[in-house]
């Protein structure tokens, strides 16, 4: 296994259009000198980023007199190159650290970061130390943390105090940021209010307040429905009206952040958690089910009962004496977006953002399995066990029992059949193109939707979000073509929509305006046709040599840990091309984390693709069951080949 180390290098100054958070100075890396920076190169539309944003919160907390967290916002869609829309995201996602605004990708360049998200490590003399990509690298972070403050502290070169973060004026108001909206039994609405980290019922005008479900505080607690929390909660689904007494809860709540999902009562309010461990899934890891043993789960999961016999293992998944057992409550998650009931499934549809994946929850059964996806992120249609999506994030079900998926970092529209279990793409093209543009189905593009709901006449409306617009497509009937048409545009991050009066009329949930706002349907449905043109994420792109490149991922165990192969190999490295006709040589799945590859001269550029994982453990022999630390990360490299370019390729999962 090879190991690298960066060379000791100044860091590169800090370069943009603007800062937030700062009380409207700018900031330099000389304002920071004796602080331990990390710079954190994020996009607000990327799950992986968001993840790592609540990974460093605590850290952020305990250490804020000597680290200073920089974002350093890169975007990859043009709606986040928007300034405003950077500040609601940044208040959205209760940034509480300096962000600068990097709409040219100066800073990222300056730092050859190549995915999102990137972490950089400065200590107080200005000196890269680190750098990171992709999540699960919080206990590496915290060991390097303490590793510096030690040593400069005791060179004299750490100053403590107050750091550049100057908090925003917090924003009042009924909603903030709200998610996705359903129509209760009643005719209420019952609203996730991800910005209050609650629900808000409204009565049907969707401005007044029936009541909150939900303390407001951002955690995880069960209880009546001022003791609950929830963190972030987006999707919302009505629960058959003849499981609702057996399962004792009427609402099904994709609570997101908290990685779980909650049932909730209507007649009191009651907060249920019926999936999920509060702990995020992590793709490969060996601990995503908790041991069925009372005593090794954590002290917060020893009152919630066992679904399932302690004899009912999960073939291979053992860890130390504990046995793991099924059951949702004992099922880790990762960012469950949107919920949806499917008959011919008997089960609730999960969009889990987290893992670019769909699951199926059944309570009645205590099931919770994985539907569709591969967890690799794309666009990649046919049997659902072979698909790949890309940050599934909205859900609805047509009046065929077909599920309508808005795979929103894909900026794609999608159909799934859950009887044959497959999907079929209707708009979209892959990770980096979008736009706006209605016509025909195969040419049109939207731009990051979360939201989608089935009209009566077949057809369906997309919440697209980062094009600020209600979009429609129809399938053209007896086989013809499908167009997509504009319904509404100057919307303000429109995320979800409820269809009301038989489909005459639209709420649309306005996230970033902090609003409900009803649009009535033209009667025609056949909308404005628009074309503000398609486009493609513009990143730097890497010169390499045509031939033979060898492609080293970089990974060092923190110090305290090894590599972890209690359960397998440590490491694995993913490799593919687009076009494929790019590797000649070097694609596929292997587990060394270095490799050669040959790049056809004939096709001059185009994109790697690159998934390596790396498990780490605590090496402390007197640990008799070390805690696993995964770290993951998906590069899409573009690359130009350019003869007498380098030969070589290196991207830093921990070095």
């Amino acid at each position: 296994m090879r190991e690298s180390r960066l060379p000791r290098v100044r860091a590169s100054e800090l370069v943009g259009r603007g800062w937030l958070n700062t009380g409207g100075r700018s900031v330099t890396l000389a304002d920071l000198r004796g602080k331990i920076v990390i710079l954190d190169f994020w996009t607000f539309c990327c799950i992986n980023c968001l993840h790592v944003l609540d990974e460093l919160r605590e850290l952020e907390e305990q250490h804020r007199d000597v680290l200073v967290i920089v974002g350093v916002h890169s975007p990859k869609f043009a709606h986040e190159a928007d300034p405003v829309a950077l500040a609601a995201a940044v208040e959205r996602y209760e940034v509480h650290h300096p962000v600068l605004d990097d709409p040219e990708l100066v800073t990222w360049s300056a730092y050859t970061a190549r995915a999102w998200p990137t972490l950089v490590v400065i200590d107080p003399e200005g000196y890269v130390v680190a750098q990171m990509a992709g999540e699960g690298h919080k206990r590496n972070v915290e060991i390097l943390v303490g590793e510096l403050v030690a040593e400069h502290e005791a060179k004299g070169t750490l100053h403590r105090g107050d750091g550049p973060y100057v908090p925003p004026a917090p924003s009042e108001g009924t909603l903030r940021f709200p998610a996705k909206a359903i129509v209760l039994p009643d005719g209420h609405l019952l609203v996730a209010d991800a910005g209050h980290h609650s629900l808000a019922e409204l009565e049907p005008d969707g401005e007044t307040l029936v009541r909150r479900i939900g303390s407001g505080e951002r955690g995880l607690a069960d209880g009546g429905p001022d003791e609950a929390r929830f963190s972030e909660p987006n999707g919302l689904c009505l629960v058959p009206e003849d499981l609702r007494h057996s399962l004792g809860y009427d609402v099904l709540v994709a609570d997101t952040v908290n990685h779980a999902l909650r049932g909730v009562r209507l007649a009191d309010g009651a907060v249920t958690t019926v999936a999920g461990t509060g702990a995020q899934y992590m793709v490969g890891a060996a601990d995503n089910f908790v041991p069925s043993d009372e005593d090794e789960a954590d002290e917060e999961l020893a009152s919630i009962p066992v679904v399932g016999e302690p004899g009912d293992a999960v073939a291979g998944l053992t860890a130390g004496s504990g046995t793991f057992v099924p059951g949702p409550r004992r099922h880790k998650l990762s960012s469950p977006w949107d919920v949806a009931w499917s008959e011919p499934l008997g089960a609730f549809v999960v969009a889990m953002a987290g893992n670019h994946t769909l699951w199926s929850f059944d309570d009645s059964h205590g099931s919770i399995e994985l539907l569709g996806g591969t967890m690799n992120e794309g666009l990649l249609d046919g049997p659902l066990h072979e698909a790949w999506f890309a940050q599934p994030s909205g859900l609805a079900i047509a009046a065929d029992d077909r599920i309508w998926l808005a795979d929103s970092e894909t900026s794609a529209l999608r159909r799934v059949d859950p009887v044959e279990r497959t999907v079929h793409t209707l708009v979209g093209e892959g990770l980096f193109d979008f736009g706006h543009r209605d016509g025909p189905a195969d040419e049109a593009r939207l731009q990051h939707p979360l939201g989608v709901a089935a009209l009566p006449d077949g057809s369906v409306v997309v919440a697209d979000t980062y094009n600020g617009a209600v979009r429609r497509y129809g399938d053209g009937g007896a086989g013809g073509a499908g167009e997509v048409t504009t319904l509404a545009t100057g919307l303000a991050e429109p995320s979800g929509i409820v269809v009301l009066d038989g489909g005459s009329t639209l709420l649309v949930v306005e996230s970033a305006a902090h609003r409900l706002t009803r649009i009535a349907l033209p009667a025609t449905l056949v909308g404005q046709i628009l074309d503000s043109g398609s486009h493609r994420t513009r990143r730097p792109v890497t010169e390499l040599s045509p031939g033979e490149v060898r492609l080293d991922v970089v990974f060092t165990p923190a110090a305290g840990q090894k590599y972890d192969d209690r359960y397998g190999p440590s490491t694995r490295l993913q490799v593919s091309s687009t076009p494929p006709g790019l590797l000649l040589e070097g694609a596929g799945d292997d587990v060394p984390l270095d490799r050669v590859l040959r790049l056809d001269p004939a096709v001059p550029e185009g994109v790697l693709h690159v998934t390596a994982h790396a498990a780490s453990c605590d090496a402390d022999p007197a640990i008799e069951y070390p805690a696993c630390h995964l770290n993951a990360q998906d590069w899409g490299v573009p690359v130009r080949l350019v003869e007498g370019a380098p030969a070589t390729l290196t991207l830093p999962l921990h070095g």
